[in-house]
């Protein structure tokens, strides 16, 4: 991005907020546009400031992250969202990504690999701390998951055999720079398949393409 990228803060904590805005207030490419106390603030944080990314608690007292990013993912122009939690449990990692967050981090993450997360998904990409990716393996395992994973790969039978594998790539965590020199692409196509395997999926994000491959057991 050739300007900052907008950041808002959205935890009903004001120490965790300070410390946030403290934290990426040294780096020149981000800057914090607003901040809010409950997901009730979203929609009006949204239009007026239209950030590009927005780091989001889970447990907010009135609406919570999950709503709240349901509710900013479903606008016209959506920012992209970092769920940003203590708690780890599976029903929290899969409830968000299927909300449509990019990324879902602990709070314990190092400051660094926060920074680095929000430069990330602002670039369209995703971000999953190793604690995410594992309960995903697990949640993959789970005996229960058949059902899941009939579901998955019916719904990945609609694409092509190109947009299938930009999607198994995707499930991998790769970028479109790795898809294109794994699949010997340009990153423009690769682009454009991304966005027509979006639509036939009716997802709205790298990540959530990544959980329906990971529920069909394909990699």
């Amino acid at each position: 991005m050739t300007r900052p990228i907008r950041l808002a803060i959205v935890d009903d904590d004001p120490m965790v907020r300070t410390g946030l805005r403290i934290l990426v207030g040294g780096s020149p490419d981000i800057e914090v546009v607003a901040e809010g106390a409950d997901g009730t603030e979203v929609d009006a944080l949204a239009d007026a400031h239209w950030p590009d990314v927005v780091l989001m608690d889970i447990r907010m007292p009135k609406v919570d992250g999950l709503v709240a990013t349901q509710r900013l993912r479903a606008r016209r122009s959506p920012p992209h969202v970092i769920v940003l939690t203590t708690f780890n449990a599976d029903e929290h990692v899969l409830d968000a990504l299927r909300a449509g967050a990019s990324g879902f981090l602990l709070k314990d993450t190092p400051p660094l690999d926060i920074i680095a997360a929000v430069r990330t998904v602002a670039a369209g990409s995703a971000t999953l701390s190793p604690a995410v990716i594992r309960q995903l393996i697990d949640h993959v395992a789970d005996p229960a998951a058949a059902p899941r994973r009939r579901t998955a790969r019916a719904r990945l039978s609609r694409l092509t055999d190109r947009e299938h594998e930009v999607a198994v790539a995707l499930g991998r965590g790769w970028s479109n720079a790795e898809i294109a020199a794994g699949l010997s692409m340009s990153v423009p196509t690769v682009k454009g398949h991304v966005s027509r395997l979006l639509t036939k999926l009716d997802l709205n994000n790298r990540v959530q393409v990544a959980l329906l491959v990971h529920d069909a057991a394909l990699l």
